[in-house]
């Protein structure tokens, strides 16, 4: 599929594609954001094999996927979230940003190959699968890097970060 075809084709898909998305999650926003990074992935594969076969069905079949992919890591955010207890009291903005500093000091401690699974899978919201692409690490490695990037983060920053240490470990395998 040519760059021509491929804008013809997106043109054409995008709006119905955004409405059936739109009927699946319920939100026009999320449904534009997964159509849209559907297409993306497709721009990446469209030599390959859009031409030969039902293109417009691989991009609902991947946004779909998208969707499902984020209502879960909401689901599991909102149970995070209602399990752990708010606290007694809010710290102010000094002390986030005192936590933050802590944070990036610890970070800048560990190996390049660690900080960089770390920052892509926890910050960017990655998932192990998007980092090992973006690294040409195999999965298995990014795996072994956040395991071991989380541990060291936790020795580095205390006690407290001790259970997301253990919580995301049993996440990621």
């Amino acid at each position: 599929m040519t760059e021509d075809e491929f804008d013809a084709f997106y043109a054409a898909a995008f709006p119905r594609l955004t409405g059936q998305l739109y009927a699946f999650t319920g939100d026009h926003g999320e449904a534009q954001d997964v159509v849209q990074e559907a297409f993306v992935r497709a721009w990446d594969r469209r030599r390959d094999f859009l031409a030969d076969g039902a293109p417009e069905a691989w991009v609902r079949t991947v946004a779909m996927r998208l969707a499902v992919s984020r209502w879960r890591r909401a689901r599991r955010w909102l149970e995070l979230v209602r399990r752990t207890p708010p606290p007694e009291s809010t710290p102010g903005p000094e002390s986030q940003h005192a936590h933050l500093a802590d944070l990036v000091a610890a970070l800048r401690r560990l190996p390049e190959a660690q900080r960089l699974a770390l920052v892509l899978h926890h910050l960017c919201d990655l998932s192990v699968e998007e980092v090992a692409s973006e690294t040409g690490a195999p999965v298995g490695t990014v795996k072994a890097r956040l395991s071991r990037g989380r541990s060291a983060l936790a020795r580095e920053l205390g006690s407290e970060y001790a259970e997301f240490e253990e919580r995301e470990d049993d996440r990621v395998r």
